[in-house]
């Protein structure tokens, strides 16, 4: 019987979307606010979502205290308090948009979370502001 179980955490972070080959009216007219040369920020809300079966012996998936430091250790103290263009090694060279970042933050979780045996990542849903989410399942 598979088990699906969501771990939620929290981070602040910087980001400008720009193309540096594009004029700055450019810019400003397909990202709008988002180009503002000056940064501009987000309080992000981070799901994490596993599955697989409940461990027969623990009755759990996966041991809550364990998912939070693995998501900690590769995500969060890379992001929080950060510049997303210009600080976050996983985000180099790509348009530090919350779609390109969800995708990411998987990346970065799927084999520390799939170390421990009968444990998938399902998914990992990140939300911007309380309106605006993307998420993704990987693949």
């Amino acid at each position: 019987m598979i088990v699906h179980v969501t771990r939620r955490e929290h981070f602040n972070a910087a980001h400008r979307m720009y193309r540096e080959e594009w004029s700055a009216e450019q810019n400003q007219a397909v990202f709008g606010k988002c180009a503002n040369p000056n940064w501009h920020g987000h309080n992000y809300n981070l799901f994490v979502t596993v599955k697989g079966e409940v461990s027969y012996a623990t009755g759990y998936l996966i041991d809550l205290k364990l998912l939070k430091k693995i998501i900690h250790e590769h995500v969060i103290e890379k992001l929080d308090h950060q510049n997303l263009n210009l600080d976050v090694d996983f985000m180099q060279g790509k348009m530090a948009t919350t779609e390109l970042l969800c995708i990411g933050i998987f990346n970065q979780l799927k084999a520390p979370i799939e170390n421990n045996e009968g444990v998938f990542l399902h998914s990992v849903r990140l939300h911007e502001t309380e309106n605006n989410s993307a998420e993704y399942f990987g693949g």
